[in-house]
């Protein structure tokens, strides 16, 4: 079921991203607009195994699927440390499309997401930590045409968390042509995929993440890794 969604772009204080081609060129966007995409997999079984595990986290299901989530622009972050409130928060393995004046990039992400938030609601918890984005990109039209074979994984703690390939999410084309339906395909948007599931029994709440896509096809790999370190307790 397809929701006609109304989303018009908030001005902010843009966070300017900078990403290393193949080419040895680099791109760089101000992020004017920043969207996550939610229970985006191909397969009807990968969607519900990944409502089942956010079922045992409290987190009620969505009404439509796939989702889509606006995220304030400035929690598009390239960095190596992610402070957090309390110990439920985790990432989620995934790729990410940037739009920029000449080009419509791929690049590595993970979606630092607050769990104890995200029982009271999916859109609140996004806007409580950033999309970790990597530092290297490829260019969309370069690898569109096996995109499906590109792998995807994860550790957290060091533990494989997550593992598979794009075949298993809805493509990067099929979010192009969403974004230019909402008239959002436009230099500064970025948007991540969804998520793929993750492992039975691996502690999800670790203090590093690690991401990576890797293209069999050249060997080539994008990564995003950083540490998870707790705030002080507030005063008052």
């Amino acid at each position: 079921m397809r929701k006609e969604y109304r989303m018009s772009t908030v001005r902010t204080q843009a966070t300017t991203l900078s990403f290393d081609l193949p080419d040895g060129s680099v791109a760089e966007v101000a992020v004017t607009t920043l969207l996550n995409g939610g229970y985006a997999g191909r397969s009807q079984e990968d969607v519900a195994a990944h409502v089942r595990e956010l079922a045992e986290l409290g987190v009620p299901a969505p009404s439509v699927t796939p989702s889509l989530y606006p995220v304030s622009p400035y929690l598009a972050q390239q960095t190596s440390t992610v402070p957090a409130q309390h110990g439920k928060t985790s990432g989620e393995a995934e790729w990410a499309l940037v739009v920029t004046d000449s080009d419509v990039l791929l690049t590595v992400a993970c979606d630092h997401t607050d769990r104890a938030l995200e029982v009271h609601g999916v859109a609140w918890s996004k806007n409580a930590g950033p999309d970790v984005l990597g530092r290297k990109a490829w260019r969309l039209a370069d690898v569109a045409d096996r995109i499906d074979s590109i792998e995807l994984t994860a550790w957290a703690g060091g533990v494989e968390i997550q593992r598979g390939t794009l075949a298993e999410l809805l493509t990067p084309r099929y979010w192009v042509d969403r974004l230019e339906e909402l008239g959002l395909l436009a230099p500064g948007t970025v948007l991540l995929s969804g998520t793929i599931p993750m492992h039975h029994g691996v502690d999800q709440f670790a203090s590093r993440w690690r991401v990576e896509l890797r293209d069999p096809a050249t060997g080539d790999v994008l990564d995003c890794d950083y540490e998870v370190t707790r705030l002080p307790d507030p005063i008052g």
